[in-house]
């Protein structure tokens, strides 16, 4: 299973945002500068996380984003469900554009789809603050000092 950027630029963020201060404001660019990633791909993940109420922006001279929501009702699971554009594992799980011929007689794709509902299941006992439980070490490694 592999994870999109978008998904992984999502959870970076939830991580950053949950390792802050909470209430402590941060800006797109600085996480972009920290992770050293696109800041374009950053806004629109940003803007995504906002429109799903896990962050809130702060429009303004001195603005910027923040959790909206506690790290421990983020659940990863649920995050990854929302950030993906499909679970498509192999070409027979895709609605449209099936050729494998094999299809019709297929046990494969049984097992891949348990394989995907347990990585799912897995990732469901997971927060967001269940990540950040060594809040000073990310913060040492994210803002040069522990919290």
């Amino acid at each position: 299973m592999r994870l999109t950027l978008y998904t992984d630029f999502s959870l970076r963020v939830l991580i950053y945002l949950g390792t802050k201060e909470v209430g402590s404001l941060s800006t797109v660019q600085e996480i972009s500068d920290q992770y050293q990633i696109s800041k374009n791909h950053l806004t629109k993940v940003v803007h995504e996380l906002g429109k799903m109420g896990l962050v809130e922006t702060v429009r303004g001279r001195g603005g910027g984003i923040r959790l909206k929501v506690k790290p421990e009702d983020i659940n990863v699971g649920e995050l990854v469900r929302k950030t993906e554009d499909d679970f498509y594992i192999v070409e027979c799980f895709r609605p449209d554009g099936n050729q494998c011929i094999l299809s019709p007689a297929c046990r494969l794709k049984g097992a891949l789809q348990e394989a995907l509902v347990a990585y799912l299941a897995v990732l469901d006992k997971y927060t967001i603050a269940d990540f950040i439980v060594n809040k000073d070490e990310l913060a040492a490694i994210l803002f040069g000092k522990p919290l």
